[in-house]
C-alpha cells in the first residue's frame, strides 16, 4: 500500500503514532559513515526510511537507502534494534520510530549530488565530529555502527 503513513495521518493528524524503519550504515575505511542530510528538517541521519506495509525490514532497508543516497546496496549484517526514536517534525507530525540498522554495502548506482525530495546532500563524516542529528536514536544507531565495525 503506498503512501501508507499519509493514509494513517489523514486519520489521525499530528497525535503520536508509533512506526517503523531501516536505516543503512555506509562505511567508508572504518573511520567515516556516510550521512544524509534531510529535507525535512535540515539536520542529518542515516540513509533510511518508513515501511511500507507489507514490505520486509530487509526490503525496507534496500528501497529507502537507494531513495536517499542512489546507491544500490547489499546488507552485510544487521546492526540492531533502536526502540526509542521521537521525532516532532516541523509540521507538528509526531512519532516514535522503532528503527533496525543494517550494516551495508554499495554494490550500484552512484550517490546523489542533486537535492531531492527527501535528501538535501550526501557526506562522509568521522565518527567523532558529526553535524547536528535528527534526534537522538540517531546518535545512538552510530555509536552502535561505530562499536560494530571498529570491534
Amino acid at each position: 500500500m503506498a503512501d501508507y503513513i499519509q493514509a494513517i495521518r489523514a486519520k489521525v493528524a499530528h497525535m503520536p503514532i508509533i512506526l517503523n524503519a531501516a536505516a543503512g550504515a555506509i562505511v567508508k575505511d572504518n573511520k567515516q559513515i556516510l550521512l544524509q542530510e534531510r529535507t525535512d528538517t535540515h539536520n542529518w541521519s542515516l540513509p533510511g526510511g518508513y515501511m511500507e506495509y507489507g514490505e520486509t525490514y530487509e526490503q525496507n532497508v534496500l528501497r529507502e537507502v537507494a531513495e536517499d543516497s542512489g546507491f544500490q546496496v547489499k546488507i552485510i549484517a544487521p546492526i540492531g534494534l533502536f526502540d526509542q526514536g521521537f521525532t516532532t517534525y516541523p509540521n507538528g507530525d509526531q512519532c516514535q520510530v522503532i528503527s533496525r540498522l543494517f550494516l551495508v554495502a554499495p554494490i550500484g548506482g552512484k550517490m546523489i549530488v542533486d537535492p531531492t525530495d527527501e535528501t538535501l546532500s550526501l557526506k562522509y563524516f568521522d565518527f567523532n565530529n558529526l553535524p547536528p542529528l535528527l534526534n537522538t536514536q540517531t546518535k545512538d544507531m552510530i555509536a552502535a555502527t561505530q562499536k560494530f565495525v571498529q570491534s
